[in-house]
């Protein structure tokens, strides 16, 4: 165990409570952005939070020129996306998985950090911004293999200055026009990142798997998630349905709030670690 992993969280009876629930229990977890706010990547709505008007899948497949404008972002805040590295909260909820407390994860999060931290049966509800698909031939692509491409093929975008990153891992460009995007190498279809995008809904395949990890446990924890996104909701109604104990870790209300038989309002990093070190040992 690494020494951030000891850091306790401070007063509170919500965590020595929560502590006792989850001590014993088979754990599934739902994470969210206020995960990876301590990895550098902001969060949808937390305090502070960017207002945006994000890409939807419809006007992605309808214009060529909105395909433009968000690769450009997209491969911008990629840069940054990508060499965000996993915190303290991630690196123990692996290291609960290998102290077989936590069965299982699903993460509204598509920056890959949890599966880098070392969790192994992690389901992706909204995808990954590391993979690239096609949407003609389904074809696969590793991001940075795109990237290059993209790169190669506009050479003065890696010349273009700093931009703030958007919690989905884009930056907001305003001219693109003359972005040249790179296509399916196998059918010269359209790529798109793997992820879910606003408009589009979580493949119902997806959706089975996160609804198999919630069954298979006693407990649910949620971590850094407001709950706003219908699919985490979907997950909290799956475990209230069957009598499932919840436990809330976030900073502010969520809509989860009313179902939680614990709520731990603290940041996510360090009530993650203090789980570990009463747990995982």
């Amino acid at each position: 165990m690494t020494s951030d992993l000891e850091v306790p969280v401070r007063g509170g009876s919500a965590l020595d409570q929560a502590i006792d629930l989850l001590r014993g229990a088979r754990v599934a977890v739902l994470t969210g952005a206020g995960v990876s706010t301590d990895s550098g990547i902001p969060d949808y709505r937390g305090e502070g939070a960017p207002v945006r008007t994000p890409m939807t899948f419809q006007a992605f497949l309808a214009s060529e020129a909105a395909r433009e404008r968000y690769w450009a972002g997209s491969h911008l805040g990629w840069r940054a996306f990508g060499a965000a590295q996993p915190n303290t909260g991630h690196r123990a909820l692996a290291l609960l998985e290998d102290a077989g407390v936590v069965g299982g994860l699903v993460t509204q999060n598509v920056d890959g950090l949890h599966r880098r931290a070392g969790s192994r049966h992690v389901v992706e509800l909204h995808g990954g911004m590391d993979r690239v698909l096609c949407l003609t031939c389904g074809q696969q692509f590793a991001r940075q293999a795109v990237a290059d491409r993209l790169a190669l093929l506009n050479p003065r975008i890696e010349l273009e200055g700093q931009f703030p990153m958007n919690p989905d891992g884009d930056v907001d460009v305003d001219d693109a026009a003359s972005l040249v995007i790179p296509d399916c190498t196998v059918c010269g279809g359209i790529l798109k990142p793997d992820v879910v995008f606003f408009g589009e809904f979580v493949p119902p395949e997806v959706f089975a798997a996160a609804s198999s990890v919630v069954r298979g446990a006693d407990v649910l924890l949620v971590a850094g998630s407001s709950l706003v996104v219908n699919s985490g909701m979907r997950l909290i109604e799956l475990a209230r349905r069957r009598r499932m104990p919840i436990v809330v870790v976030n900073r502010g209300i969520t809509k989860g709030d009313s179902r939680a038989a614990i709520k731990v309002d603290a940041g996510t990093s360090e009530t993650l670690a203090a789980f570990a070190a009463a747990l995982a040992s």
